[in-house]
């Protein structure tokens, strides 16, 4: 029976259910407009005057005044509408947009996994599925010339790394400049005005908006998709109000023809001013990157039939208005409105820009969330500020250093042309980050003939590298501010990135082999007594070094010993029920276990995670679940083979279970399991056994590595890895404080390695 048919059995008819999603669908819609199209609506504020600073002012004819419109109209619909809307919102990553979603895609594609310790057993995870179409040679032939050259993964990874920093200086960037230009309309009316209260007001509001964060963005979300609706049918109004009157043959700037009269016109003033033009398309990444938080298509809808045509009204009534009014080109946005409306429409610019900036800055905490995930960020802390709504999240640290870099990029520039080569600059880069990756995205994952892909790159690649060299020319005036902050912020994650796999490759080298496991005998050489002994580890197969140090120099250890791994898959979520994966290390009588917690990189690792119970619950579970798979287990480790190689994995994946308790008394826990496996069916000794050994207490024990570079290693390199990443090590979150490992029963082991 397929769902209509049920929905019929139910009483409810098609039309009713067609109207439903219809109803879903707009809805979503309207929400989306306040969390996805804050920041592009706010471009009208400051396009034209960036535009048209420089020595382009001196060409303020009517013909440059229509060749600029006309860019920005080709650039708003091939880009924005054309590029994001029909073609990359379908590369989503199981409903998840952004540069990451991109990457994450081919990563399990192609293999291109920056993560170090992925086992064969996530590839069963339903969202990991790379099943598609058949292979083409174009495809395989690519795999094979990135499994065969690392360096051109290392460039790759680069190139992610790039897009991603310089998407988080847009949170940067973005506040400064939409506040400032919103505010700066009130000298219109208050001529007497400094421009250094301008500077205050504005640095107020953005003091406001970042102390506000820690509310979260569901605290006053009723209030942002009215702002912005209103915002785009004021905008959208006043362009029709000024095309009929000032030029209603405005119209005619739509050809593409006056974009070539106005390079040819302008030369090489023209092509530097496409900085300006390109500020136009301010946030269309974010469309991309919130896709997890609406569907596509309630963001296609909304953008298709209300941001894309009052964007465009917007944009040709001030051209209009331009065409008659040349020398009010640097204050074209507030002088085009009219004197009745002026003041209702300059709060809700003011608020609108709030909004804008909100957006950006919620999604610079998602791209720090996830990269945390990645292993490419020091681990911060999280909080979620909704319990109805998932992604909402606040990073306290994040937030202070953004409001600070925005406060100093105020102050220091002042000046909204100079935000804008910036701005531009950082945009641009993302889009062209975004396009390379798409093109590897249609070949390896959608597997389309290779001329589909190179025409995607040379169309809207081409566009973008010359956006790139317009805004490069600005560098001076401002365009350096994004690459600092980019270098700073690459930087810190390349050298967080490289320190965490040397890490992960020391753990792997040193790590302790069963044979001398299986050769103390199942007292493992000491006294072994009551209680659970968890040890935290980066290894998903095999014993840690830290656990040979307890072995040669602790005379006791616990009853029970399991070896517990958090680590991050390549997909956006994991479900609940394939959060643990539990599996025996050794012999039954070892009483020994290894639990590997996995998360997606949009996963939040919640701090206040029952974890110790969910653990213990999911060990008894799986050792009633566990049937005659002893001898196998003592004969792969009597051989001297590591638990979590390929066979016991798939062993380990068939014998777990997955089923999990909150309750806090191992009474009501024993309860509980005792009714997932036939009613009132005893458990067995060795489960009664770990019950009774939690109930004795839990301790944790956490291997601290610090790193240390090779007296042979260049300066450069010494002063990466004991400076910069021994401090980042020093203050970042351990999984302890994740997991909320109380710090009474938490026993730390130091261990020096060196890169």
């Amino acid at each position: 029976m397929n769902p209509s048919e049920e929905f019929l059995e139910q009483g409810i008819s098609q039309q009713n259910l067609r109207k439903a999603s219809c109803m879903t669908v707009a809805t979503l819609a309207y929400q989306s407009l306040g969390v996805v199209y804050g920041d592009l609506s706010t471009s009208p504020l400051y396009v034209y005057k960036t535009t048209f600073s420089g020595k382009l002012s001196l060409h303020e004819n009517d013909e440059e005044i229509y060749g600029v419109f006309s860019f920005i109209f080709w650039t708003f619909t091939l880009i924005a509408l054309f590029k994001y809307t029909l073609i990359v919102m379908s590369a989503d990553d199981n409903g998840e947009g952004g540069t990451f979603a991109l990457y994450s895609l081919l990563c399990r594609h192609a293999r291109l996994s920056i993560l170090p310790n992925q086992q064969a057993t996530d590839e069963k995870l339903s969202a990991y599925a790379t099943h598609g179409s058949m292979e083409t040679w174009q495809s395989s032939a690519l795999k094979s010339f990135f499994e065969k050259h690392p360096r051109f993964r290392t460039g790759l990874f680069i190139l992610v790394l790039l897009g991603t920093c310089m998407a988080i200086g847009d949170g940067v960037l973005t506040p400064t400049i939409s506040v400032l230009s919103a505010v700066s309309g009130v000298r219109l009316k208050i001529t007497a005005l400094h421009e250094n209260y301008v500077v205050l007001i504005s640095c107020v509001i953005i003091v406001g908006l970042f102390s506000l964060q820690h509310h979260g963005t569901n605290t006053v979300a009723f209030m942002f998709a009215p702002i912005v609706a209103a915002w785009l049918l004021c905008i959208s109004s006043i362009g029709i109000y000024n095309i009929f009157r000032w030029n209603p043959h405005i119209f005619r700037a739509l050809s593409p023809v006056y974009m070539l009269k106005f390079l040819k016109r302008t030369g090489i003033e023209g092509w530097i001013s496409l900085g300006g033009v390109v500020l136009s398309i301010t946030g269309v990444e974010t469309m991309f990157a919130d896709l997890g938080h609406f569907s596509s298509l309630s963001i296609r809808v909304a953008f298709s039939f209300l941001v894309y045509p009052c964007l465009v009204l917007a944009y040709m009534g001030e051209a209009a208005f331009l065409s008659k009014h040349h020398e009010d080109i640097q204050r074209s946005f507030y002088k085009a409105i009219p004197e009745a409306v002026f003041w209702p429409v300059f709060i809700v610019a003011t608020f609108a820009a709030v909004v804008g900036s909100q957006a950006v800055i919620s999604a610079t905490f998602s791209i720090i969330s996830q990269c945390c995930a990645l292993n490419c960020f020091p681990f911060v802390k999280i909080i979620h500020t909704s319990s109805k709504i998932y992604g909402q999240i606040y990073i306290p640290e994040v937030n202070w250093i953004l409001m600070c870099l925005c406060l100093a990029v105020t102050i220091g520039l002042r000046d909204t042309n100079m935000m804008g080569h910036a701005y531009g600059l950082a945009v641009t880069t993302v889009m062209f980050v975004t396009t390379c990756l798409m093109a590897l995205v249609i070949l390896i994952v959608w597997k389309q003939r290779i001329a589909i892909a190179v025409a995607f790159l040379v169309i809207f690649g081409s566009m973008e590298l010359l956006y790139i060299s317009a805004s490069v020319y600005k560098i001076p005036e401002g365009g350096w501010i994004p690459l600092a902050l980019s270098f700073i912020f690459m930087a810190i994650m390349y050298i967080w990135n490289y320190g965490t796999t040397k890490k992960h490759e020391f753990d792997v080298e040193n790590k302790v082999s069963m044979n001398r496991i299986m050769c103390l005998g199942p007292s493992l050489g000491m006294v072994r007594v009551p209680g659970i002994g968890l040890i935290y580890t980066n290894l998903v197969s095999g014993v840690p070094a830290v656990f040979g140090h307890f072995v040669t120099n602790l005379p006791a250890f616990h009853q029970v010993l399991v070896f517990v791994c958090v680590k991050s898959v390549q997909v956006p979520y994991i479900s609940e029920k394939d959060r643990l994966m539990i599996g025996r290390v050794g012999p039954k009588e070892y009483c020994m276990f290894r639990c590997i917690v996995r998360y997606g990189y949009k996963d939040l690792q919640q701090e206040n995670y029952d974890f110790e119970n969910r653990l213990v619950s999911g060990i008894v579970q799986f050792v009633e679940a566990e049937e005659d798979t002893t001898l196998k287990t003592t004969f792969i480790s009597a051989c001297g083979r590591e638990v979590g190689n390929m066979d016991i994995e798939k062993f380990d994946a068939q014998n777990q279970d997955h089923s999990f308790t909150n309750s806090k008394s191992s009474d009501i826990l024993e309860t509980k399991i005792r009714k997932g496996h036939g009613g009132g069916a005893p458990l067995k000794d060795e489960s009664l056994q770990i019950l009774r050994a939690k109930e004795s207490g839990v301790a944790f024990i956490l291997g601290h590595s610090y790193a240390k570079a090779k007296k042979s290693s260049s300066i450069v390199k010494k002063f990466a890895i004991n400076v910069v990443y021994s401090f980042l090590s020093k203050n970042c979150r351990e999984p302890d404080v994740v997991l909320n490992v109380p710090h009474t029963s938490l026993l730390e082991v130091g261990m020096i390695y060196h890169v």
